[in-house]
């Protein structure tokens, strides 16, 4: 008798305990895209209401967009990354560049140089989302393979790799680390969304060069350093065998054994090291290689969309 009364005491006391702040927790699931729309969704040939739908069919909250300018008339590049936003009764920021941030929660200030911006996903509840597009040239995949692009050098090992890698986009990459890394280091949920215009360590490592998924290991420094910084890599957190699920976002225009080309995931989502917890990753894309499918897709990249559970104070 008396253990079930100590038992009934503990019982009575536990929901008690979850009126504490500091110790009661729930999840809010947020969706959240990289998308490079190709020139503004001009360039795919189809109409802006094509991209429109591929965010809707995603059921994204929030996207990072590259590319957000169309093609040039009378002078000037219309920013299309606006008129999606529009189109979706979106809430939009410029961050310049061509690149921008869409989502359906409010925005509030953005970071000094404006690579991200806070979200409130909840009533009192943000996260600071980034959002970038690296140089596309000199293209390292490329260089290594002996296929023309830019007239960049070609090259042979992973030191030249690295250092290709390093002049093309270490200086944009450190630029963008300065303000993830406070961000880090105030403790904030953290989101970043990017074209890197270069492939994941993660991806060109020993194991996948031995089974004929990449040319050779190659710790490709842009995903590196980012991950030196505390963030997680969504799909390879949903996916983390790099030989089975390479999980391929360049390009959808070629076919994977093209000589004239190279396959590689140069699209990213990252994640902070606060309160996020990835529940799934897909790509975006034509129906041969993609876990959401949109007929017709309207970019030459698929995007990635991640499922993320934001734990929040009750």
């Amino acid at each position: 008798m008396r253990r079930f009364k100590c038992l009934l005491i503990v019982l009575c006391v536990l929901p008690l305990t979850c009126l504490t702040p500091l110790t009661c927790l729930h999840a809010e699931e947020v969706r959240v895209m990289t998308f490079n729309v190709w020139n503004g969704g001009d360039s795919g040939g189809q109409p802006l209401e094509q991209t429109v739908e591929a965010i809707r069919q995603s059921r994204a909250d929030i996207v990072g967009m590259q590319e957000t300018h169309g093609r040039e008339v009378d002078g000037v590049r219309p920013d299309h990354g606006r008129r999606i936003a529009q189109m979706l009764g979106w809430n939009y920021v410029d961050q310049g560049g061509r690149t921008a941030i869409l989502s359906r929660f409010p925005l509030g200030a953005t970071t000094k140089r404006k690579w991200g911006v806070e979200v409130e996903y909840a009533p009192g509840e943000t996260l600071l989302f980034f959002n970038a597009h690296f140089p596309a040239s000199p293209y390292q995949p490329y260089q290594l393979l002996n296929i023309p692009y830019g007239n960049a050098p070609f090259i042979s090992t992973e030191s030249e790799a690295i250092q290709w890698a390093e002049r093309s986009r270490g200086p944009q990459v450190q630029r963008l680390l300065a303000e993830i890394q406070q961000a880090v280091a105030s403790g904030r949920q953290i989101v970043l969304t990017g074209d890197f215009n270069e492939p994941s360590f993660q991806d060109w490592t020993e194991r996948a060069a031995a089974a004929g998924v990449c040319p050779l290991k190659v710790r490709f420094p842009a995903t590196r350093r980012i991950t030196d910084a505390g963030l997680r890599d969504a799909w390879r957190v949903a996916h983390p065998d790099e030989v089975a699920r390479p999980g391929w976002t360049w390009t959808p225009l070629t076919s994977p054994d093209d000589p004239d080309d190279r396959h590689d995931r140069i699209d990213f989502v990252f994640v902070g090291p606060h309160g996020i917890a990835v529940t799934a990753c897909q790509r975006v894309g034509e129906p041969e290689n993609s876990e959401i499918v949109v007929r017709p897709w309207p970019s030459d990249h698929r995007a990635v969309l991640a499922t993320l559970n934001l734990a929040t104070e009750e």
